[in-house]
């Protein structure tokens, strides 16, 4: 009979459970009541028929399940909740389109791949785009101030993602339908 000698130590880390009693949380959103500072409920969930309506949230408190909002989207560009230091933003890109070589020189932005598939390049000058990856659903993509960049949607469907600009990049309540639509917004901003 083969022998296998004791290995471990005389004494066991076991894991403590908790069995009392747990906080309760709603799990839909038709249970959340919005709250301003000051008390005062002035909207119940701002879900309609299972869909949030697209608009700028900001500068209130909000809360809002991301992934559902970003594939729900069919816009270009939607700002969703604009602050003074950072603004949501979700997207859509269709097939074979992209976002457009961009730079942000002041401002960093985080992306996030919710659903599709695409490539992101960037670089420090829009002639040299050095870096170059393949994203899917759950990528997340930082982009540092002043660095060139662009997404393309290399997929068959359209590319659903969110982005965080911190600071804020487009005005309070941007829509923007098209790309076209976009670009045009941002001519007559500048």
């Amino acid at each position: 009979m083969y022998y296998v000698p004791y290995m471990y130590p005389y004494y066991v880390n076991v894991p403590i459970y908790n069995y009392g009693r747990q906080p309760v949380y709603w799990t839909t959103p038709e249970e959340i009541e919005h709250v301003n500072r000051f008390g005062d409920c002035y909207w119940q969930s701002p879900v309609m028929g299972g869909r949030i309506e697209l608009k700028d949230y900001g500068t209130e408190p909000f809360v809002v399940n991301i992934d559902e909002v970003t594939k729900q989207n069919n816009t270009f560009r939607t700002a969703l909740w604009t602050g003074d230091h950072l603004q949501v933003t979700v997207m859509s890109i269709n097939v074979g389109g992209d976002i457009g070589l961009e730079v942000h020189p002041t401002v960093d932005q985080f992306l996030r791949i919710e659903e599709g598939q695409g490539v992101v390049q960037m670089g420090d000058t829009k002639d040299h785009l050095d870096f170059e990856k393949r994203v899917y659903d759950d990528y997340a993509i930082m982009v540092p101030a002043g660095t060139w960049h662009n997404i393309t949607n290399t997929g068959n469907k359209p590319l659903k993602l969110y982005t965080i600009y911190a600071p804020p990049e487009h005005p309070f309540g941007t829509v923007h339908q098209t790309k076209a639509d976009a670009m045009a917004a941002e001519e007559n901003y500048e």
